[in-house]
């Protein structure tokens, strides 16, 4: 006789999850047999879950990962010099708490981007908010937020982020706005959050990149000393899959 009621108010104060679990528990003959208390911890517990899926499909929908990828997917067989101890390790999110950042670095292919992805959907699942980039793209879209009134909100978006992924560093040299531009993103980040960083060149080429040695020195001393590291080597893992199709 209460159903309706009670379904109406629960949706009426947004609590769907519950809802949805008083629906099924009154539609089933057993849960007559629940006590008040296990049909309260039922109804708390759908509710949880709920709240709990809908943010984590928020912060997903707002990183914009470029792979759906996931820690428990990664491949560890593959000779690319892949160290497991250190992965699990950043699993574990500790260095994301400490601010640290981190370097992806191997040739096309062998999955730096896919592993920086799984890093982020960790991170997401962890209740952090993360963003990825693709490098070129960045610059490029920042150059046009100078001219359109947007560049001082997209600063303060990449620089509060928890978790940034800059995916393909270096395939071409900086311009003089991008390495400002570049710096200022790494200047907000630096102690205050984590960055992951992949590049097809190792850090030792990075320099040269940048171009100017002034901005190569502080962009470097932002990203890379307090960097985990991970080289990676070996065939590309897609030209293998085509192979084995």
């Amino acid at each position: 006789m209460l159903a309706h009621p009670t379904l109406d108010k629960l949706n009426a104060m947004g609590l769907t999850g519950m809802a949805k679990a008083f629906n099924e528990l009154i539609s089933n003959g057993e849960s007559e047999q629940l006590s008040h208390a296990e049909w309260l911890g039922l109804l708390l517990e759908r509710e949880w879950s709920s709240r709990h899926d809908r943010k984590l499909a928020a912060r997903l929908r707002f990183a914009k990962l470029r792979h759906h990828a996931v820690p428990e997917d990664v491949d560890y067989r593959s000779e690319r010099g892949l160290d497991r101890a250190l992965f699990m390790k950043l699993i574990g999110g500790d260095w994301i708490d400490a601010h640290d950042n981190l370097a992806i670095c191997g040739p096309s292919g062998v999955g730096k981007s896919w592993l920086a992805c799984a890093l982020g959907h960790k991170a997401c699942r962890d209740d952090r908010s993360v963003l990825y980039q693709r490098v070129p793209r960045l610059f490029a879209n920042l150059a046009l937020a100078h001219g359109d009134g947007r560049y001082a909100r997209l600063q303060r978006t990449l620089g509060h982020v928890q978790l940034l992924i800059l995916d393909d560093w270096g395939l071409e040299p900086l311009n003089e706005q991008a390495r400002h531009d570049l710096l200022e993103i790494l200047e907000d980040r630096y102690g205050r959050r984590s960055t992951i960083i992949t590049s097809q060149l190792p850090v030792s080429a990075w320099h040269e990149i940048i171009g100017n040695p002034t901005y190569a020195d502080a962009i470097l001393d932002r990203l890379v000393h307090n960097a985990h590291r991970i080289d990676l080597s070996g065939e590309s893992l897609r030209r293998n899959q085509r192979r084995k199709s």
